[in-house]
């Protein structure tokens, strides 16, 4: 059976290049067709693998602001013939399940989430601080993306949702079903510590819709030490927020990530998420996490069980989140057996199982 993985762009390093890592592990020999390609901003293990890109990889400063090129990469993958292959399967969050297919290819597209910038244009903006008379501008382009993207839906044989949140969007913008099956999570690395730390943690990027911001004002508030492992653009403007209880790590590398999850008290995860790695690698080092009530989250965190749930994105809600969080025991082995239900191989097996009923 001929192969071909399709990813969207990879100039950055996140959870959708970590799905595309393990599903090279699962299908080895497929080719990688992609929009662009800067090795230096990616993992190493992509090094060896076979990524063929467009020619969108020579337009100037892509690899560096490749949001730029918004309206280029419907063309770019409207124009990738992926016809001479028996089977497509294509990991989205962007424009790479527009590629060309025939009857004679099954498409499955492994969706992270229908387009954020196409499908709710305003708030993505807002959240990124853009002049408010942008959207105004860029609306009527974004309805022709809109269109663009509907027929591109029509022609994939399959969705797989990463989430109950995504399974959703994509039955209301692309009126299609979809399976869940969650994104793997390495819980192997992360073990449960016979200690728990006094401080709360946040590990993400520092970026203004992750709303890190919120979980800053209300430890200041309520005087709880908290730990921030990450870096961004977000960075200067949290730190000014930030109280003597708030600490900034900067990057922490995969070796110790591990020790800092297992001697937290609590994850705090305040963003509307699609899915989150994040939590799941806390919980498999039996932590619980404290989390918007939105988007993936609602997945996994369990009130009172497996962490606790803020039903608004306000500072107010979170301190009161906390402090109702000392109310409660947890059983962290317990959280631990339920992050398992997560792991990398669970993926791996469901996936075989998908594509295998797929191609009969």
């Amino acid at each position: 059976m001929k192969m071909a993985l399709v990813h969207d762009w990879l100039n950055q390093s996140g959870g959708a290049e970590d799905v595309l890592n393990v599903l090279t592990d699962i299908f080895p020999s497929a080719p990688i067709y992609t929009s662009i390609y800067a090795p230096e901003k990616v993992g190493s293990e992509f090094l060896d693998m076979d990524i063929r890109v467009s020619w969108a990889n020579r337009l100037p400063r892509i690899h560096l602001k490749h949001q730029l090129y918004l309206f280029v990469y419907p063309f770019v993958f409207n124009q990738l013939d992926l016809s001479k292959y028996d089977l497509v399967l294509s990991n989205k969050s962007g424009f790479c399940h527009g590629v060309n297919t025939t009857a004679g290819t099954t498409h499955i597209c492994y969706c992270l989430t229908p387009t954020r910038y196409v499908w709710d244009i305003d708030s993505y903006l807002e959240q990124e601080n853009f002049h408010p008379l942008l959207p105004l501008l860029l609306r009527p382009f974004v309805k022709l993306i809109q269109h663009w993207d509907k027929k591109a839906a029509d022609k994939v044989d399959y969705f797989i949702a990463i989430s109950t949140e995504v399974q959703r969007r994509i039955s209301c913008y692309y009126e299609r079903e979809s399976v869940i099956i969650h994104p793997p999570v390495d819980t192997n690395r992360f073990v449960p510590s016979e200690q728990q730390g006094s401080y709360f943690l946040v590990v993400s990027r520092l970026i203004p819709y992750k709303r890190i911001d919120l979980v800053v004002e209300a430890c200041n508030d309520l005087g709880m030490p908290l730990k921030i492992a990450g870096e961004g653009r977000d960075h200067s403007r949290l730190q000014a927020l930030a109280g003597d209880n708030v600490e900034f790590l900067g990057y922490v590398s995969d070796g110790d990530l591990p020790e800092l999850m297992a001697g937290c008290r609590a994850l705090l995860f305040p963003g509307l998420e699609d899915f989150g790695i994040t939590p799941l690698q806390a919980m498999a080092s039996g932590r619980p996490v404290i989390a918007f009530a939105g988007g993936g989250a609602l997945d996994y965190v369990r009130d009172g069980e497996t962490g606790s749930l803020i039903s608004y994105q306000t500072v107010e809600a979170f301190k009161d989140g906390l402090m109702r969080f000392r109310e409660y025991q947890f059983d962290n082995l317990s959280i631990r057996q339920f992050a398992l239900g997560f792991d990398r191989l669970v993926f791996e097996q469901k996936i075989r199982e998908f594509v295998e009923v797929a191609m009969h």
